[in-house]
C-alpha cells in the first residue's frame, strides 16, 4: 500500500453511496464535481465501487482524464464490486483500514448523498480533524442541491447550541450546493 495517492498534487476524498438512490440529480452533481476536480487537477480518493453514486463519480473523473483511486475492503467484493478501470485500486482487509487509507491520502473531504456508511465516514473524518489525528486540518464539505444534508447541518448546529461541540469545531463540517466551494477548501 502506498503512502501517497497516484498522481501527486491535491486529493479530495469523496464519501458517497454505492447505491443509486432515487434522485438522478445526485448523479448529475457527481458528474459536475468530477469535471471540476479534473479541471482543477484534483485527484479522487473514494471507496472503490463500480456502482451507485460512487461508480458515477469515478466514471466521470476517468472519462475527463483525471485520476481516481479506490480503496476497497476485500471482504466486500461480494456486495460491492470494485471498479475495474481505476488509476489505482487499493485492497485493504476491512472497513476501518479503508477509512484510514482514505484519510491518509486525502487533503479534504466531500460527501455526496449516501447511506449509513457515508454518514459514518463523514462523522469519523470530522472527529479525526477535531482531535488532530489527520496530522493537518482536513475539513468535510456536505454537497447537495436538494436539501439532502439540511437535517444534518441543523443537527450539527444543535450539537453546538447544546454544548456538545465547541463553536470553533463547528466549521470542520460545512454544507454547500457549489462544487466551486468544495474545491475551495483545498486552498485554505
Amino acid at each position: 500500500m502506498h503512502n501517497t495517492p497516484v498522481g501527486g498534487g491535491r486529493h479530495l476524498g469523496v464519501f458517497c453511496g454505492s447505491r443509486d438512490g432515487n434522485d438522478n440529480g445526485v448523479h448529475a452533481l457527481a458528474r459536475e464535481l468530477a469535471s471540476a476536480m479534473v479541471a482543477a487537477d484534483v485527484g479522487l480518493v473514494y471507496g472503490g465501487s463500480a456502482f451507485g453514486v460512487m461508480g458515477t463519480l469515478a466514471d466521470a473523473v476517468l472519462e475527463a482524464g483525471g485520476t481516481a483511486m479506490g480503496v476497497i475492503p476485500v471482504g466486500l467484493f461480494s456486495s460491492e464490486v470494485p471498479h475495474a478501470n481505476l488509476t489505482e485500486l487499493v485492497e485493504v482487509p476491512d472497513i476501518q483500514a479503508r477509512k484510514r487509507a482514505m484519510y491518509e491520502r486525502s487533503d479534504a473531504f466531500c460527501a455526496l448523498p449516501g447511506g449509513f456508511g457515508t454518514l459514518e465516514e463523514v462523522f469519523e473524518a470530522a472527529t479525526w480533524t477535531q482531535l488532530g489525528l489527520h496530522g493537518s486540518h482536513k475539513p468535510v464539505v456536505l454537497l447537495d442541491r436538494n436539501g439532502f444534508w439540511s437535517g444534518i447541518d441543523e443537527f450539527l448546529d444543535r450539537l453546538v447550541s447544546d454544548g456538545f461541540v465547541k463553536p470553533e469545531s463547528r466549521g470542520i463540517v460545512s454544507r454547500t450546493t457549489s462544487v466551486v466551494e468544495v474545491l475551495a477548501v483545498l486552498d485554505r
